[in-house]
């Protein structure tokens, strides 16, 4: 049986989704550990950047490039995430993409040089970029789609969990061991949690079960049937698309800078010591952590008892993105380094809330079977602001009369943008409005 019009995911039998909820969680802290390790890869070079530089003779731009290079080939591979996905299992694929991180690293420890660091940091960017998209797709499929936003949460919190659990422990075997035996500690990680996913993945009721529609009723699918496609610039010029795009476009530049500038913010631009910048430079983190979990994990509730999707996922990350950006846009005329910390750190994470939310609101409107394509296409161009914040965050920061003048005056900035990003999505995302117009 064909269905002659395209469904999306929806409640599965409830006999069967009972029964796995333990193993849901179970698989969804699998693919959280999987991002811990995409991030950790990401976030080593910024541990050893120094320690490069000094052993091949790098200069700074010659440093920024590679940074760029890394996000410029995350991009492009960002939009292969359907494509893969279509020639290759999810189980499969993601053991294709993680043993590639792995093998990323291993080139530079045998060949060391410039070129072989740029080569391989594009590889490892070229196979972390369509991971997002099959990571969600992955865990969207265990769980319906009104109760998406807190496992998004989840996955959002990798980053997080890297910066604040993993980087110290990668930081302390570069002092022990050098960078080398980093590198290979990561490739070896790589390789350990293939062999967990293996042994444990199962594809998820939410995959494979979508929904037919009947003149009266609407019933699942349990005999294997695929529901219909629809043109991927049908999903792709909806509003709620292309508002969400705009939102997190600009929460990701301003990702990029915090990840890139922050500590040299805290110690050049606010007079913190080195010690006292890194140690700080978590706490960004660990409010997106509170406020993501907070916000998603109300909003599934709430949605799972029939609130409205147009208000917890539109409305509200809209409202929490334009209060991140009127935090930034405040910082110039902050003058007590604790306090302007204190507002890049609540405003950013306020910001963060929009991630889970939007990605969930992009897999409301998605048949099934096309929802790595679209997340990839999303997550790839939301990727593009880190091809251009940082290195434009360096250019103001050099213009400036003081670095302290120049960083709050690029905050200003990314908080003007965010706004117009969050004012965009307040009038556009509605992802029950524009299912049902994919519907039509």
């Amino acid at each position: 049986m064909t269905l002659s019009k395209p469904a999306l995911p929806t409640a599965a039998p409830p006999r069967e989704v009972g029964e796995s909820r333990v193993r849901a969680w179970g698989l969804t802290g699998v693919l959280v550990l999987l991002v811990v390790v995409n991030w950790a890869d990401k976030a080593v070079f910024g541990l050893v950047a120094q320690p490069l530089a000094k052993e091949f003779g790098l200069t700074s731009a010659q440093i920024g490039l590679v940074g760029s290079a890394f996000f410029l080939a995350f991009t492009v591979g960002g939009f292969f995430a359907g494509v893969l996905h279509k020639w290759m299992s999810l189980r499969w694929l993601l053991v294709l993409l993680s043993l590639g991180w792995a093998a990323s690293m291993i080139p530079l420890v045998v060949v060391a040089g410039f070129g072989m660091l740029l080569f391989t940091r594009m590889m490892l960017g070229f196979f972390e970029g369509p991971a997002g998209a099959l990571v969600h797709t992955g865990v969207y499929s265990w769980h319906p789609a009104e109760k998406r936003g807190l496992p998004g949460a989840f996955l959002a919190s990798g980053a997080s969990i890297a910066k604040i659990a993993i980087a110290p422990l990668m930081a302390l075997a570069v002092a022990s061991w050098g960078w080398r035996a980093t590198f290979v500690i990561l490739a070896g990680v790589g390789v350990v949690w293939c062999v967990l996913w293996l042994f444990t993945w199962k594809e998820g009721p939410y995959m494979q079960r979508p929904v037919r529609k009947s003149d009266t009723v609407a019933s699942t699918v349990a005999d294997g049937t695929v529901v219909a496609k629809v043109p991927l610039t049908k999903i792709f010029f909806t509003p709620t698309f292309l508002g969400a795009l705009a939102a997190v476009f600009t929460m990701y530049a301003l990702i990029t800078v915090v990840l890139t500038w922050l500590p040299s913010y805290f110690e050049v631009g606010l007079g913190y010591s080195r010690v006292q910048a890194g140690t700080m430079f978590g706490i960004p983190s660990i409010a997106g952590l509170f406020f993501m979990f907070l916000c998603t994990s109300i909003s599934d509730r709430l949605m799972a008892r029939g609130a409205s999707s147009r208000i917890l996922r539109g409305i509200v990350p809209g409202i929490a993105l334009l209060i991140c950006g009127l935090a930034l846009v405040s910082m110039p005329f902050i003058k007590t380094p604790i306090v302007a910390v204190l507002v890049v750190s609540v405003g950013y994470g306020i910001g963060t809330v929009i991630i889970p939310q939007f990605n969930a609101a992009i897999s409301e409107i998605c048949p099934p079977q096309q929802m790595a394509s679209v997340l990839g296409v999303f997550m790839a161009l939301m990727a593009t602001g880190g091809l251009i914040a940082p290195y434009l965050t360096g250019v103001i920061v050099d213009s400036a009369a003081t670095p302290a003048e120049g960083y709050a005056t690029a905050f200003q900035i990314f908080g003007i943008a965010t706004v117009i990003g969050a004012v965009i999505a307040l009038c556009a995302v509605n992802a029950t409005r524009d299912r049902v117009r994919i519907l039509g």
